[in-house]
């Protein structure tokens, strides 16, 4: 077996299992287990480590691709860079306006782009991957870590410099990394406006802001020295336990830095960045130790399957719930809620029930996932 082979297997299996769990935890049947919520506001769940863990993923992936790059032209790079960019941040941006349409008292119409969400999940993937694969293709190693350290450090500064002290959060904490106090909701509202923002919380405020981007980016660019470290010491068990180790350390400095600088995914804290690389790099050196050195492959095909495919089955994740929710079997059901209804909702406890659900739905996504692998249709951008 390769070398780059060996190292795809678990890079599969992790993002695999990234899409599986996302899929779970953004379409309950109901009321969830805290396993399977964001944190309120301050503090870490499971949940919370889906999003930064496909960051890191992306940059595991560009360690093995960014090679090939470099035998390119500066031109035939950028193209390829700001083409997958654009392209991956139009599908996130649809994505949100889909179903293009809304029901009105005047019957329907076409949903206002005046009111349609610019940022976004795969928005951020975009942005992140775009500005960490030119550090990554025009700076030294050196500069890009400097670079990544200023990112931590100045988004800190400029999160508590702009910050409002007076700011509330749901747990009742005040300060300047707080829900109504932070300095991402006051950069969006200025350049994007409260209409162009995401009103999960209640009001216009999105967990994937402008400024909050910024320590996303070194999510991805720890990913990508994630990789080449894992290639050039493939055959070192010694090197697996350092990387774990890194890991525990990068944990462990997170909650150092906790009490000054929250763990908070909402404004993707430079804390948070550090607790969620770190727990990504002992994730990755368990799965290699698992599959490469005790050659454990048997199970890994389940989410293999989603590995190879993760940008269609996270978009079929997101547009089918959508129509789902879109179709009406009564004046006020809608089909997701009858399906529910006649399904899962007679099971207790009720969060049990909406676990069930959520594991249903996902196996739906990846059973078109599993046809996809049989007949070879792998969508890259």
């Amino acid at each position: 077996m390769t070398l780059t082979k060996q190292r795809f297997l678990p890079l599969d299996v992790l993002r695999g299992m990234t899409i599986c769990f996302m899929i779970i935890v953004n379409t309950p049947g109901g009321p969830s287990y805290w396993p399977l919520d964001h944190a309120a506001w301050n503090g870490f769940t499971p949940t919370d480590l889906v999003f930064p863990t496909f960051l890191f993923v992306v940059g595991n992936a560009m360690s093995f691709t960014m090679r090939r790059y470099e035998e390119q032209g500066n031109g035939a790079v950028l193209s390829k860079i700001f083409k997958r960019t654009l392209l991956i941040f139009l599908c996130g941006f649809l994505l949100y306006w889909f179903p293009f349409v809304q029901h009105t008292d005047a019957g329907w119409a076409f949903k206002p782009l005046s009111h349609t969400r610019i940022l976004g999940v795969l928005q951020r993937i975009a942005l992140c991957y775009c500005i960490a694969s030119l550090m990554i293709h025009f700076l030294p190693k050196g500069a890009v870590l400097t670079l990544s350290v200023i990112f931590l450090l100045g988004y800190w500064f400029l999160a508590w410099y702009f910050g409002d002290p007076g700011g509330v959060s749901p747990d009742s904490v005040t300060g300047p990394f707080t829900l109504h106090g932070n300095a991402d909701l006051k950069l969006d509202r200025l350049i994007m406006g409260d209409n162009h923002l995401y009103r999960g919380e209640g009001f216009p405020f999105d967990p994937e802001g402008i400024l909050s981007t910024i320590p996303a980016i070194v999510n991805v660019v720890a990913g990508y020295y994630a990789g080449l470290f894992v290639q050039k010491h493939s055959t070192e068990a010694k090197s697996l336990w350092k990387m774990a180790g890194v890991g525990a350390l990068l944990i462990i400095l997170a909650w150092v830095w906790n009490p000054v600088f929250p763990v908070n995914k909402k404004i993707w804290t430079s804390s948070f960045v550090l607790n969620t690389v770190g727990i990504d790099l002992i994730l990755l050196s368990f799965l290699i130790f698992i599959i490469d050195f005790q050659k454990l492959k048997g199970w890994t095909g389940f989410f293999t399957t989603v590995g190879k495919n993760p940008l269609a089955i996270y978009l079929l994740s997101e547009l089918l719930i959508v129509v789902l929710d879109l179709i009406k079997v009564g004046p006020d059901t809608s089909l997701t809620e009858w399906i529910i209804t006649h399904t899962t909702g007679h099971i207790s406890p009720e969060k049990l029930g909406s676990l069930c659900f959520a594991i249903a739905y996902m196996l739906v996504c990846w059973s078109v996932g599993k046809w996809m692998e049989v007949k070879k249709i792998y969508i890259r951008l």
